[in-house]
This record gives structure tokens, sequence and C-alpha cells, in this order.
């Protein structure tokens, strides 16, 4: 696609590139804008239909979206965000440095600018920052062929006419009616009497993953958002909530895998920013590291007379902390799912004990066997194998029940299933191991 515009840009052929733009989907645009240089980008954009032009920069990277907007005119701005549906207006703007921001802001309606400044006031997190206002509002007294005249007027502009929200004079949700509902009754029939009432509603200042938890739940296709008072303001529909569950599903990828979360895509993101997101969590996790070495020095005379012991310890700590992070990462998806709450705790506790004795014991039976086929004594191999086994069961409960403990304390689960789970479990495990040494050991002189 890329190269069939470069070469219609490189014939000249404006005519051709304009026919060949007009039947191409508005993503497939995008994503062919970003891979042309910025001067054709912008040559292509521009010939671009004015409600298609809004519709393909709500697909472009921030990069992009900017120097678009630094080529143009302020009428073509102008145009451009008027067109634009309001929540894809105000990403752009949240995206934006404050110069471009100021130029795009001067040129576009009144009524516009108020509105972008509205959403931008809600928490970063908050279902009010991913609504849009884009929707047909019906009111009950309406009979449905009433419905059918108002979505035929305001239809083009909305977001969604598959759901049509029902309010009263003050604004307030009292009910749904969807165009299915719509086309299968009497056009005599009033709205009041086939609207649902029972409607699944979001509030501005809720977080997204609850709103992601209710899409999944319910399957909506949108979600209606309402004010402090009850008052629909808006809805989010379920691409924005696909958007949002990405992001989060990210952003915890990140924080499980030790690093600073980081909104930019992996080519595009510079090394020193990405560094910077990495080195926070690396140097916590080398001072963790002082942990296990003062609890290696504290048993510095036990591996003095048992030097074999030292060999054994890359496999306690290793397996543990693999046995944790399964444990967590689990339980961190449940939670995510809302499939396991805190009053599930003691559920996940006992679920936890119960199959790390059954890993735990399997794993203790192979390497026992392992170690006396090696060579090494049995009492030492019986110490290996209850020290792991010891390790997996602690590792395992621990892993299930740190990311319930760190929702209680209101910290990011997804943390707990890097460096902290690994601190602890590697301490504990080298205690219980250099513990069952000193006991099996040096008391009956085995090694």
């Amino acid at each position: 696609m890329e190269n069939e515009l470069i070469g219609l840009l490189k014939d000249s052929s404006r005519v051709a590139l304009r026919e060949k733009l007009d039947v191409m989907n508005a993503v497939d645009i995008a994503e062919a804008l970003e891979d042309l240089d910025e001067q054709d980008a912008v040559k292509v954009f521009r010939m671009l239909a004015k409600d298609k032009a809004a519709e393909v920069f709500a697909y472009l990277d921030p990069d992009i979206q900017q120097s678009i907007i630094e080529a143009i005119t302020d009428r073509e701005i102008g145009g451009i965000i008027d067109e634009l549906f309001l929540d894809d207006a105000v990403d752009f703007i949240e995206e934006m440095p404050a110069n471009v921001v100021k130029r795009v802001l001067a040129n576009v309606t009144r009524d516009r600018r108020e509105q972008i400044n509205n959403f931008l006031q809600y928490p970063e997190d908050s279902v009010g920052s991913i609504m849009t206002i884009e929707y047909v509002d019906l009111k009950s007294h309406m009979t449905v062929a009433d419905a059918f005249s108002r979505i035929r007027s305001t239809g083009m502009n909305k977001e969604t006419i598959y759901t049509c929200y029902v309010t009263d004079n003050e604004r307030r949700l009292i009910g749904l009616v969807t165009a299915r509902t719509l086309l299968l009754s009497p056009k005599t029939s009033l709205i009041k009497d086939v609207l649902e009432p029972d409607v699944m509603f979001a509030r501005t200042h809720d977080d997204q993953e609850e709103l992601m938890n209710n899409f999944r739940k319910y399957g909506y296709m949108a979600i209606p958002v309402v004010d402090s008072e009850d008052r629909l303001v808006g809805i989010v529909t379920f691409d924005d909530a696909l958007t949002v569950q990405e992001e989060e599903a990210t952003e915890d990828f990140e924080k499980m895998a030790a690093m600073l979360p980081s909104e930019e895509p992996y080519l595009k993101t510079g090394v020193f920013a990405m560094a910077k997101n990495r080195t926070p969590w690396l140097v916590l996790l080398n001072l963790s590291v002082f942990l296990s070495g003062a609890i290696v020095a504290g048993y510095e005379g036990l591996l003095a007379q048992l030097p074999v012991l030292v060999a054994f310890m890359p496999l306690l700590m290793d397996t543990s902390g693999d046995a944790g992070s399964q444990s967590s990462t689990l339980v961190i998806r449940g939670m995510a799912l809302d499939e396991i709450r805190l009053s599930d705790s003691f559920s996940v506790f006992l679920k936890e004990l119960c199959v790390s004795l059954i890993c735990g014991g399997v794993l203790a039976i192979v390497n026992c066997a392992r170690v006396v086929i090696f060579g090494y004594s049995f009492p030492l191999a019986v110490t290996v194998s209850l020290a792991l086994l010891a390790a997996i069961v602690f590792s395992k409960t621990v892993g299930g029940l740190l990311p319930l403990g760190a929702k209680l304390v209101k910290v990011d689960p997804a943390v707990m299933a890097g460096p902290v789970l690994t601190t602890i479990v590697d301490a504990a495990s080298l205690v219980v191991y250099f513990t069952l040494a000193k006991i099996i050991l040096l008391s009956g002189q085995g090694g």
C-alpha cells in the first residue's frame, strides 16, 4: 500500500491518488502515512476529503499528527478538530506540546474549546477522560417514529446509533433502547413502554479498569456515563475500552518485568528514556541482592564445613522464584478480570498451598534421585529436596497472597510480581536451606 501511494505521488497522478484514497479504509491510510516521509505524508493527507481526513487523523501516531498540524493552515486545523469525535480530539490534545495545543485551541469554535477544556479536567485514569459526548438521546414521551426521526437527523455525527439513551427533562438517565427494539416495535409505541430501565452505567470519576470489567461481564457495545447527580454526560464505546485494556495490560506487563511504564512504542522510545525506565528497578534489584548476600555471609561457617552446599543454591533460588511468579501472575490476571477479590484471600491461600505441595513433592522426588545419581550422599539429597519442597510451598503461597495484600494497601499488584516477590522468596529459600543443612548434615556428619 505504501509503495503504491509513493508511486502515484512520484508520477504526479493526483486524480488517481485521490480515487485510490477515496476507496481505502481510514485505518489503512493512516498506516500508509506513517510509513511515508513527513513531507509526502502531509501531501497525501491534504488530498483527503474533509470528513475522511478527520477519521484518518484520529488513527495517526502523535508525532505524525503534530507534523500535519504544523504544516497545514489555521482554517484546516479548525476543520479537522471540529470533525473529530470529542474523545479523539481530547486524546490528541493530551499528546501535543503546549505550543501546538495553543494553536489548535485558538482555531476551533468556542463551544468545541469549552468541551475540550471540560474533558481535560477529568483525572487521567478516570472514565470521564475517555468518554465521548457523541451519543443519541431520546425522551420517554417520544414515539418510535419520533425516535427514528431524531436518529436520522442527528445520527450522522454520533459515535454509535445502535444504543440510544433515554433521559428526563433534567438529563437524568432513566433507561436505554436499542436499534433492534425500535425496528421491531410499532411506530406508534411510546419509548417509555419499550425502554430497558435497568441500565448499567459508570460515573465520570470511576477508575477505567472497573469499567473494563463491566464491558467484559456484560458484553455491551457502549456504556453510559453519568455525573454525581446522575445526569447523562457521555458514553464509552467498546473500541475505546479495548484501547484502555491494551494500555493497562502493557503497563502491568512492564511492571511485572521490573520496568517503569512507558507510553511510547518500543521503536519510538529514545535510548535515554528507555534506560531511565529500566535503571531504577535494576538498582533496586541490585540492592536487594545484599539481603541474600547477608544471609550467605551469616552461614559462612557452615559453608566452610560443607562447601558442596553452594552448588545447589542457584537451583533453590531459581525454582522458588519461578514458582512464585506462576502464582502471582495467575492471581493478578484473576484480579484484573474481577474473578478474584480480597474476600477470596483464604481460598487463594488454600488452593496455592495444595498446588505447591503437589508441585513441590514431585520436584523434591525428582531432585532427590538426581542428586544421588550424580554421586552425592543421600543425606545431602534429602536436605536439598526438603529445602526445595519448603521453598516452593512458601513461594507459591506468598506469590498468591502478595498481589491481594498490595490491593489492600492500594499498591499496584503487578509490582508485587517482580522484585518484591523475588527478594522475599530468595531470602526465605536460603534460610530454610541452610537451617536444614545444619540439622540434617552437621548433626549426622553427612555430605
